[in-house]
């Protein structure tokens, strides 16, 4: 089997996977899914939010804030779902930067 496939094989199973950060909260009943706090939670966690945060919290909007999609839903299938999406633009797009840039620097080489 190619190194390729291998690879895609498993972008495939971390994709079908990354609902588990939606579900295992849901399911232990925590707050939030870990390492995806905003700077309001942070803050009550550990005292304070960082200046560094703040700053960058400014600068930064994320594309699909929250995974979410506008339109009716809401339910756990529906923030599922989202997820998916989201895993699926996410990696298509790094594979996309990565296939080029790998061909980029190839391309520079046998020149």
């Amino acid at each position: 089997m190619k190194t390729t496939t291998k690879l895609a094989i498993g972008l495939c199973v971390l994709v079908v996977l990354v609902p588990l950060g939606l579900l295992l909260p849901e399911y232990f009943k925590a707050k939030t899914a870990w390492g995806e706090w905003g700077a309001e939670e942070i803050a009550q966690m550990v005292g304070y939010i960082p200046a560094r945060l703040v700053a960058l919290s400014e600068r930064w909007h994320a594309p699909m804030p929250d995974y979410a999609f506008s339109g009716p839903g809401g339910g756990m299938g529906h923030l599922t779902a989202a997820y998916i999406v989201s895993a699926l633009l996410g990696g298509g797009l790094a594979a996309l930067v990565a296939v080029g840039l790998s061909r980029a620097l190839l391309r520079g080489k046998r020149g």
